[in-house]
């Protein structure tokens, strides 16, 4: 629609001074013009439910037993189509087709009109108009302000030199013209007093028109200012709505950080919820996608297709309750979903265990069984070299699913050559009717299932190139 409507206005430009050729002319006047109509007509016909209101008359007259008045039911109808009418936008659609009728050469310029319909397709735009709309009051007391003082100046100009002192000041539309053209601080210089008087007018309108301009400037850009985030969350929203999986990672705080990194790291798609202003920021300024909304709410759940396009939630807040609040407002949107949840508590991890929730982390039972670890040297030491080489991207430990259309399904282990790719098999994690299993260092004949995960330790460049097998099912 966009390049129909610039295309349109393009041949009228060209069309000033150069002949346009005759198809092109026929491209305007047809295809152009056919667009523009089927375009108004689909508007008018989706713009309100016919169906419901058949169904309210048609139950109406069941509740009253009388019969179905077809007069005041096609009147509602047509009422409603007349409101659409009679719009702004249907207005400028309309007027956008009148150009068509060459016969009437004036109507020609109209096309101008195509552009307004622009505001329908372009998101900036519309959020613009949307500022405009949202501070009308404060926009309309400024206006009316100025024209005000653009009356008032006016009329003493036209006082003080317009009885011949000033030969530029032929009547008061003269006076009025000076008097807008000074308080918007353009100044032609066309019409200069020359009175002292004018003059003095003069200075008061410049100063006058200087604060009224810094007045609806500042209304404008604070407008902006709390308009901003709206507009990067939609940004961000019609971004991976467009995405087939998306992870989605609520806070950010120190372990969501450090997720965040792995997962920017394996190339997974993923989007940041923080209630936070300033955490939001702060992962916004690191490069990530981030929103500033509450993950307790459905509602920005239901914005990012937690129903087709999420296959991974992560509660990862430093509150407790809040991440189980995040889980289950999750799972209720989408059962099918996996979801991991970050607890303090050992008894609130246990409910959300018994909740459904897929995976719950205690920071501190791995803070603790570590620590064991580090009372051994030599195992603290392998311990230390291992985080170390994993921080530096090296070395990892990393999970390689079976994915449904995997060649491994219903494969034996021994299928896949882990140590061609220098990888170390550490178990496998098995999740079915509800229960979960982890088998250590099991045999070559286990047989590998859809839905399993092969816990491993090595290179990462090892990990990339089997996952991306797996994860296209190669």
């Amino acid at each position: 629609m966009i390049f129909v409507i610039l295309s349109s206005v393009t041949i009228l430009v060209v069309d000033v001074k150069s002949k346009v050729p005759q198809w092109l002319n026929e491209y305007d006047l047809y295809f152009v013009t056919t667009v523009f109509i089927v375009e108004y007509l689909l508007r008018m016909w989706i713009h309100d439910d016919i169906h419901r209101i058949i169904i309210e008359h048609y139950e109406e007259s069941l509740f009253f037993n009388r019969d179905l008045s077809l007069r005041k039911l096609f009147g509602n109808i047509l009422k409603e189509k007349l409101r659409y009418i009679t719009s702004p936008a249907a207005i400028i659609d309309l007027i956008a087709i009148l150009p068509s009728y060459r016969e009437i050469r004036i109507l020609r310029v109209l096309v101008l009109f195509r552009v307004f319909k622009m505001l329908r397709y372009t998101e900036s735009l519309s959020s613009f108009l949307y500022i405009l709309k949202n501070k009308r009051v404060e926009l309309i007391t400024l206006l009316t302000l100025s024209a005000f003082f653009i009356f008032i100046a006016g009329v003493m100009l036209y006082v003080f030199e317009g009885s011949g002192a000033n030969p530029d000041i032929h009547n008061l539309f003269d006076a009025f013209y000076w008097a807008l053209v000074t308080i918007s601080t353009v100044g032609y210089g066309d019409i200069t007093p020359v009175t002292p008087e004018g003059r003095a007018v003069s200075m008061i309108i410049i100063l006058t028109g200087i604060g009224l301009i810094s007045f609806i400037t500042s209304v404008i850009v604070a407008s902006f200012s709390e308009r901003l985030s709206t507009l990067k969350e939609d940004r961000v929203i019609q971004e991976f709505s467009k995405k087939d999986s998306i992870t989605i990672v609520c806070g950010y705080g120190t372990l969501s950080k450090l997720v965040v990194k792995r997962l920017q790291e394996e190339e997974i798609d993923f989007v940041i919820i923080e209630y936070d202003p300033e955490r939001a920021l702060e992962a916004q300024n690191n490069g990530y996608h981030a929103l500033c909304a509450d993950a307790t709410q459905s509602a920005v759940f239901e914005r990012l297709g937690i129903q087709k396009h999420v296959d991974h939630v992560m509660a990862l807040t430093a509150d407790d309750e809040q991440n189980a609040f995040i889980s289950i407002t999750a799972k209720s949107l989408n059962p099918l979903i996996r979801v991991t949840a970050r607890s303090h508590d050992t008894h609130i991890a246990e409910r959300l265990r018994f909740a459904g929730i897929d995976k719950v982390v205690i920071p501190e039972e791995i803070a603790g069984m570590t620590g064991s670890i580090y009372a051994r040297d030599s195992a603290a030491l392998a311990l230390s070299l291992l985080l170390i080489e994993e921080e530096r991207g090296h070395i990892r430990i990393d999970e390689i699913p079976i994915l449904p259309d995997s060649p491994l399904h219903n494969q034996p282990l021994g299928t896949i050559n882990l140590e061609k790719l220098r990888l170390i098999l550490l178990g496998i994690h098995r999740y079915e009717e509800g229960k979960e299993t982890f088998y250590f260092n099991k045999d070559d004949d286990f047989i590998l299932k859809s839905g399993d995960s092969l816990v491993c330790i090595g290179y990462a460049m090892a990990f990339s190139k089997i996952l991306k097998k797996e994860r296209y099912g190669l």
